[in-house]
């Protein structure tokens, strides 16, 4: 398959250190869960986390696959149990007094806030979150609690028992589009909460994490430019990043990675009021959800669908840096085109996208790419300061032709003689 077999996931590109912590607002099933990923101060010999902390997440995951948990979530542990994310696990936030811009991500079907993707719908959160925050950019990975993650947890207040969220299937007996909307809505609502948890510590409210020895958000205070807000995801998530347009004004722009569109009812295309661009890959549309992506560009020339050749739903993931010939064969994770070659391509244009939309050419600096995470991501991208204004639009002047379609593996749209799933 494209690429090597090396069984690690890959290191920022950016100036800047990554840092990360989990965060837990609330004590029950209506609060928000995260992981944060943010430009750190260095530290000599950090801890690195795992990128799969807990066992109950592969048993999750081997519930998702459809294999039985009794032999997959042994082998995904012994597998990938050892993994750690090149990051520094609750490093010191280093703080920007112009502001980070801020980016929300919102995870596949059966991902969570800890991996880019799970099986079979995983999505890129990881690298989004490393090279986003690598550039100077804080990153929040919220796990979604409506069932649709492989799985997640809250704390209860009474003696803060975890109560567990297992994913689950569609009702036998229920239309899927009715279950998978009203998940949906609530994914687009938790990203919207996501996006005014960080307007109240800007604020300076107190917003208490209440996991034991948490990172403190006040840090964060004074360093994210709520005016440079966008919203981003993968498959399941990429829908949510379109309908969180609608729902709250303070996104300016949307990327979604692979977009799912059947979940999202056809009365709300008209009402997405803002640019987005779908960054779709070979193996996994069909003719009916390009055709929504269609809808919204037809009525925004702003809004791009480019395809990236050579890649299957997965190379948006973490998965597709993890998995060797045996995991290959279970999740179906990589396609022709390698890897990492896939991962530039994306994070290019995506920066390329941000950067047109939320003005980043009126501050000084450049991003490098950024890593996309499973869960509601929230990303702040940093720049180098070294960088004059012209420098930054030749920076980025160098992608924009990817949101055109025009590059190395790369084509507008997503012809329909393409579409296999």
């Amino acid at each position: 398959m494209g690429g090597g077999q090396s069984l690690a996931l890959p290191t920022e590109k950016g100036p800047h250190r990554v840092g990360c912590a989990d965060v837990m607002v609330g004590h029950t099933q209506q609060g928000l869960f995260f992981r944060l990923f943010y430009p750190c101060v260095a530290r000599d010999g950090a801890e690195m986390p795992l990128w799969i902390p807990r066992y109950e997440y592969c048993g999750g995951l081997a519930d998702l696959s459809g294999r039985s948990r009794r032999w997959c979530a042994p082998l995904l542990s012994i597998a990938v149990g050892s993994c750690r994310v090149p990051v520094s696990w609750k490093a010191p936030f280093k703080s920007c007094s112009t502001g980070y811009p801020l980016i929300v991500f919102s995870h596949g079907l059966g991902a969570f806030r800890l991996e880019r993707n799970p099986p079979p719908q995983i999505h890129s959160r990881m690298w989004a979150q490393q090279r986003a925050a690598s550039t100077r950019s804080p990153l929040p990975l919220c796990c979604c609690r409506d069932s649709s993650a492989a799985t997640t947890y809250f704390c209860t207040a009474e003696a803060a028992q975890e109560q567990w969220i297992p994913h689950q299937q569609v009702p036998q007996g229920q239309k899927e589009f009715y279950f998978r909307n009203n998940q949906v809505h609530h994914r687009a609502n938790e990203c919207a909460r996501a996006l005014q948890l960080f307007r109240d510590i800007s604020s300076g409210k107190s917003v208490p994490n209440v996991l034991p020895q948490g990172f403190n958000l006040s840090v964060l205070k004074d360093s994210i430019d709520l005016n440079k807000a966008a919203i981003m995801g993968h498959s399941f998530g990429g829908v949510t990043a379109v309908l969180a347009l609608v729902k709250e004004p303070g996104f300016r722009c949307a990327v979604a990675l692979d977009a799912w569109m059947f979940p999202l009812e056809n009365v709300l295309y008209p009402e997405v009021p803002k640019p987005v661009l779908f960054i779709n890959t070979e193996k996994f549309q069909t003719p009916e959800s390009v055709a929504k992506m269609k809808r919204l560009s037809s009525r925004n020339s702003q809004t791009k669908i480019i395809t990236i050749l050579g890649s299957v739903h997965q190379s948006q993931t973490d998965f597709a840096f993890l998995t060797g010939k045996l995991l290959n064969r279970v999740f179906n994770a990589r396609g022709t085109l390698d890897p990492y070659k896939c991962l530039d391509i994306t994070s290019q244009a995506a920066l390329a996208f941000l950067q047109r939309h939320l003005g980043m050419s009126q501050v000084d600096g450049a991003w490098e790419g950024t890593r996309l995470n499973w869960g509601v991501i929230i990303v702040v991208v940093t720049l180098k300061p070294s960088l004059p204004h012209t420098d930054v639009r030749k920076e980025f002047a160098r992608w924009d032709r990817l949101l055109e379609g025009i590059g190395d593996s790369v084509i507008p749209e997503a012809p329909f003689c393409l579409s296999n799933l």
